[in-house]
């Protein structure tokens, strides 16, 4: 996962510290802020495709039937 995401999540995760509170309005923004963790949690990043000029018929053509 790429060190922005990590931040982030560190981030999100010290707000929702600092949000715990006994009114709903915390309680909702505490479940935002966790939900939102979650979220990056379960982010699965696009691996990155070689550099080349070389085309993958197999792939494209599974790209296509999904597009399709």
């Amino acid at each position: 996962m790429l060190t922005t995401y990590h931040l982030a999540r560190d981030h999100l995760q010290q707000a929702a510290a600092i949000l715990q509170g006994p009114d709903s309005r915390s309680r909702q923004l505490v479940y935002i802020v966790q939900r939102t963790i979650s979220l990056i949690d379960d982010l699965t990043l696009p691996t990155a495709s070689p550099a080349n000029n070389v085309l993958d018929f197999v792939e494209y053509k599974a790209q296509r039937e999904c597009h399709s």
